[in-house]
C-alpha cells in the first residue's frame, strides 16, 4: 500500500490536507481514518448532534477526576467518522481574535500571525466550506439579544477581528443542514483515482527507518497493515489521538515511554504537555414555549426533511457574546452562550420535560493547563486525559468564570427576560442566582465546550514539538496539522482554526 503521503485522520484539519494534496494527479496519497462513514441521519441534521454522543461514531473519552470540579470525570466528545468533529460540532463558525493569531506570531513566526492567516479564513469562507445564518432562529434567542443590550453590551455582526459585543451565531451548514469538513472536502474528489480513503483503520503507529518517518502501521478491515509513505506522514489526529500516536510511536518522555515498553525514537517531553480547554457552565431556566423542546415531534420532521426550515436546522447554540470580567482588561476573556433549548447534562442525561434555556460563561483564555499520557502501549486502549480545569495558582480562572455567571444572572433578569425566564432549572433546587448558588453551579454544572488544544505545539523554540513549518523535531518525514499544534487557544471556536491550519499544511507540504 504504497502513497506519496499518508494522513491520519479526516477531520477539520485532515480532510482539508487530503484534498489539497491529491490536487496534483502525479501524487497518490492514502488517508487512514479509525471511524466509519457517517450513515446516521443525525450527522446531517443539525439539531440532532447529541444524539451522536456515545455512540458508534463517539470516541466517547472521560477526563480522570477533576479537583478543580468536585471530583467529576468529565465527559468529552469527539467525532470518529468521516469529518471527524467537524461531523457532530455544533456548528459554530467563530473564527476567534486577531490577537489570538498575533499570539500564535509570537511562538511561530509571523507566517502565523493575524495579516498571513486572515487570507485563509477568507479564502475557506468563500468555498468550500458554506457559512450561514441560522435559517429558523427561535424567539427567545432575539429576546436573550435584546437583554444583553439593555444591560449595556453592544449587539454587532460576528467574526470581527477585535469583536466586543452579541451576535446570532453563524453556522458551518447548507440548505438547512450540517456542512462537514468531509461535505465540503473528501466527497467533492471521492472519485480521484490517485486518492485512497480508508475508513475502520486505527492508525497504531509511525514506521521509522532510523530517524525517518515511511509509513503508517494500522489495525483495518483485513488485519494489521502498513501504509507506506514515500515522502512525508500527516498526522491530523486532533488534540488527543495525534500526541497518543506520536507516543506509540517513540516521540515523547523517553522515560515515560520506557515505563510503557516503549523504544524511544526521539526526545520530546511536551508531547501530550500544554492542553488547553474551553470551559462553560450552562445555567438552565423552565420557559413557557418557544424552546426546542419540540424539535421531534411530526409536524418539525415534516418541516426539516420537506423544506429543511424549522426547529431542526438549529445548530442549539444560537446566540453569544464577548464580555470582559474585569474592566482593567484589554480584550474579553469570556464568552456568554445562548441555547434555547433543554441542554441539560450535554443532551444525553434524562430527558428533560418542559421548555427551557441555556446560558452560560465560556473561560477563553484559561491559565490551567492539562496533560494526555498514554495509558498503555496498547494503541486501542483510550489515553489518560487531565485536563486541570481550574487549578490555575492564582485562582484566576474561577474568578473570572463566577464574574460571567454573575453577568448571566443579570441579563436573565433584564426586561426582555422577565415575563420568559421562569424557575432555576438548573443547578437543581436553587431559588436565587446569588454567588451561593452560582458557586454550586460552577463545580456541578461545569463541562467542555469540546476544543482541547496545544497537545503538540508549535514553535521556534527547541523544547516546541514540532517547528513553524509543522515538522515534528528529532525526526524526518513527519508533520502534525490539527489542533494539537496551537500554541495557545483562540477566542473563539476551534473548528475554524483547524480548518485553517490545514490550509495552511497544505501550502507549506507543497511549497
Amino acid at each position: 500500500m504504497d502513497a506519496d503521503y499518508v494522513i491520519v485522520g479526516t477531520g477539520s484539519a485532515g480532510a482539508v490536507l487530503a484534498n489539497r494534496l491529491s490536487a496534483d494527479p502525479s501524487v497518490r496519497v492514502t488517508v487512514l481514518e479509525a471511524g466509519m462513514r457517517g450513515k446516521d441521519k443525525f450527522v446531517h441534521i443539525p439539531a440532532g448532534f447529541a444524539q451522536l454522543m456515545r455512540g458508534p461514531l463517539d470516541w466517547n473519552y472521560l477526563t480522570e477526576p477533576q479537583r478543580g470540579l468536585g471530583g467529576r470525570r468529565i465527559y468529552w466528545p469527539r467525532g470518529k467518522m468521516l469529518g471527524g468533529s467537524s461531523s457532530m460540532n455544533a456548528m459554530m463558525w467563530v473564527t476567534g481574535f486577531a490577537a489570538d493569531y498575533d499570539e500564535w506570531g509570537e511562538h511561530a513566526g509571523e507566517q502565523w500571525d493575524h495579516a498571513h492567516l486572515e487570507p485563509y479564513l477568507r479564502r475557506i469562507e468563500s468555498g468550500p466550506l458554506v457559512i450561514s445564518r441560522q435559517r429558523s432562529p427561535r424567539a427567545s434567542t432575539a429576546a436573550w439579544l435584546t437583554a444583553a443590550q439593555e444591560c449595556g453590551y453592544p449587539v454587532e455582526e460576528p467574526n470581527q477581528a477585535e469583536p466586543q459585543g452579541f451576535c446570532e451565531t453563524r453556522v458551518t451548514q447548507r440548505r438547512g443542514a450540517r456542512w462537514s469538513s468531509e461535505d465540503a472536502y473528501l466527497k467533492p474528489i471521492r472519485k480521484r483515482k490517485n486518492l485512497r480513503v480508508l475508513t475502520e483503520a486505527t492508525a497504531t503507529r509511525v514506521v521509522f527507518a532510523g530517524d525517518r518517518a515511511i509509513g503508517v502501521e494500522f489495525d483495518g478491515k483485513h488485519g494489521r497493515t502498513v501504509a507506506t509513505a514515500r515522502r512525508e506522514v500527516v498526522l491530523c489526529a486532533g488534540a488527543i489521538n495525534t500526541p497518543q500516536l506520536l507516543m506509540l510511536s517513540g516521540i515523547g518522555d523517553h522515560d515515560q515511554l520506557a515505563r510503557h515498553g516503549i523504544v524511544g525514537v526521539a526526545h520530546s517531553p511536551e508531547v501530550g504537555a500544554n492542553l488547553i480547554d474551553h470551559l462553560v457552565i450552562p445555567l438552565g431556566f423552565d420557559v413557557p414555549h418557544d424552546s426546542l423542546f419540540a424539535a421531534q415531534k411530526p409536524l418539525e420532521l415534516l418541516n426539516y426533511f420537506v423544506r429543511r426550515r424549522g426547529m431542526l436546522t438549529s445548530n442549539i447554540g444560537e446566540a453569544y457574546g464577548f464580555i470582559k470580567s474585569r474592566p482593567d482588561l484589554e480584550l474579553p476573556d469570556l464568552e456568554l452562550i445562548f441555547a434555547p433549548a433543554p441542554y441539560f447534562d450535554e443532551g444525553i442525561g434524562d430527558p428533560y420535560v418542559g421548555h427551557a434555556v441555556v446560558m452560560g460563561p465560556i473561560l477563553l483564555k484559561p491559565q490551567s493547563r492539562g496533560t494526555i499520557t498514554l495509558r498503555t502501549a496498547d494503541p486501542h486502549d483510550k489515553p489518560l486525559i487531565d485536563p486541570r480545569y481550574l487549578t490555575d495558582d492564582a485562582g484566576a480562572d474561577r474568578e473570572a468564570l463566577m464574574a460571567g455567571l454573575r453577568v448571566c444572572a443579570d441579563i436573565a433578569r433584564a426586561p426582555a427576560l422577565r415575563e420568559t425566564i421562569g424557575r432555576i432549572a438548573r443547578p437543581l433546587d436553587a431559588t436565587t442566582l446569588d454567588d451561593q448558588t452560582l458557586a454550586r453551579a460552577l463545580e456541578s454544572l461545569s463541562h467542555t465546550l469540546y476544543h482541547p488544544v496545544g497537545t503538540c505545539r508549535m514553535g521556534t523554540d527547541d523544547a516546541s514539538v514540532v517547528d513553524p513549518e509543522l515538522r515534528v523535531r528529532g525526526v524526518t518525514a513527519l508533520r502534525v496539522a490539527d489542533a494539537s499544534v496551537m500554541p495557545s487557544i483562540i477566542r473563539g471556536h476551534t473548528h475554524a482554526p483547524s480548518v485553517l491550519i490545514g490550509e495552511k499544511a497544505a501550502d507549506l507540504i507543497t511549497s
